[in-house]
């Protein structure tokens, strides 16, 4: 059985990492206006990747799912929030899985190792989130909220476009973050082993 102390601690840090999520995508943006839409250039991505390599996938896919769709709703993509909190969880499953699980990327290996390890994983979150947005968009836009197929088609190319930017941004910060931080959180007896 799990000790109590570590779930109160994961629980803490997933509510900080939810935090971050939240900042990155509600104040560090630039808004892109797309005719009655908008779309986004954002750090909250860095902060869901960063999540999952922390905290593992499921705790870190919830902190980055909850984090962003606060964010939605409050500032102005009230309509996102469920398709975020869906696919920023998968982000958040995904990017855990490759790197704990495949990777083990919390366990003593070389920094070569552990380097290739965090990039590949949070590549492999963002690759994921570049196919599974747009297209996730489309659908949920046209079938759930009405949109007419070939203005929801519009959207997805436009919204594919800077999902781009925002996944090359996230692994890029994210790997970089998670490379910084982990000697500091071993030491100081923050970092957990997954």
């Amino acid at each position: 059985m799990k000790n109590m102390g570590d779930t109160k601690r994961k629980l803490a840090q997933a509510g900080l990492l939810a935090a971050l999520c939240y900042i990155g995508f509600a104040f560090l943006k630039i808004d892109i206006p797309v005719g009655p839409e908008k779309t986004a250039f954002h750090f909250g991505n860095v902060f869901c990747v960063l999540a999952a390599l922390l905290l593992g996938g499921k705790w870190g896919g919830l902190a980055g799912a909850v984090g962003m769709t606060l964010a939605d709703l409050t500032s102005g993509y009230v309509t996102s929030a469920p398709k975020t909190f869906l696919l920023k969880m998968c982000i958040g499953l995904i990017v855990g899985l490759m790197g704990h699980k495949v990777f083990k990327i919390s366990h003593e290996h070389s920094i070569k190792y552990i380097t290739l390890g965090t990039i590949v994983s949070c590549a492999t979150g963002m690759a994921f989130n570049i196919v599974a947005d747009p297209i996730v968009g489309y659908f949920y836009k046209t079938y759930i909220l009405g949109v007419p197929q070939d203005i929801s088609k519009a959207l997805a190319k436009i919204g594919a476009l800077t999902t781009s930017v925002n996944a090359v941004v996230a692994v890029v910060a994210a790997s970089t973050i998670y490379l910084a931080l982990r000697p500091a959180l071993k030491k100081s007896g923050l970092f957990t082993r997954l």
